[in-house]
């Protein structure tokens, strides 16, 4: 029997400020939106290409990093994907998002707010000082790039 991986992993900024509530049962559920930029090649020039993001927090780590969570923070989110689906006026709808299962605050944004753990990161080391650069999309090469 295949094994089945529901695994992603995104690091953008916030779009806007985190929307904190609770269920009825008292579990914190936090809602926002992230932005991931990919840059790629068209013909003989570069383009930014953005990709938006619904994520969801929920429990501790949602009343946690609440106050973190500021619109223009870049964060990495690693988590799964859920869809949900509902009828409304007799049509179904559905929305795939984010649920984030580890949230770490990287550098950039907000720089009057203080980051809690050094970056997110419970090792203390930060985060910030790290680069990432994403993979070249397949339109970055062309057939000379390849050797066979």
């Amino acid at each position: 029997m295949a094994v089945d991986i529901n695994v992603v992993v995104l690091v953008g900024r916030l779009t806007r400020d985190c929307e904190l509530k609770s269920t009825p049962q008292g579990t914190s559920v936090c809602r926002f939106s992230i932005a991931v930029n990919r840059r790629k090649r068209t013909g003989d020039r570069w383009e930014d290409e953005v990709s938006y993001f619904d994520v969801v927090l929920w429990g501790k780590s949602a009343d946690t990093l609440k106050p973190y969570l500021q619109k223009g923070r870049q964060v990495s989110i690693e988590g799964e994907l859920r869809q949900n689906r509902w009828e409304q006026d007799g049509k179904t709808n559905s929305k795939v998002e984010v649920v984030a299962n580890n949230v770490q605050l990287l550098g950039g944004g907000n720089q009057g707010a203080p980051a809690p753990m050094q970056g997110g990161r419970p090792d203390g080391r930060d985060a910030s000082s790290q680069s990432y650069s994403p993979a070249p999309g397949p339109e970055a090469f062309d057939d000379n790039d390849i050797p066979f």
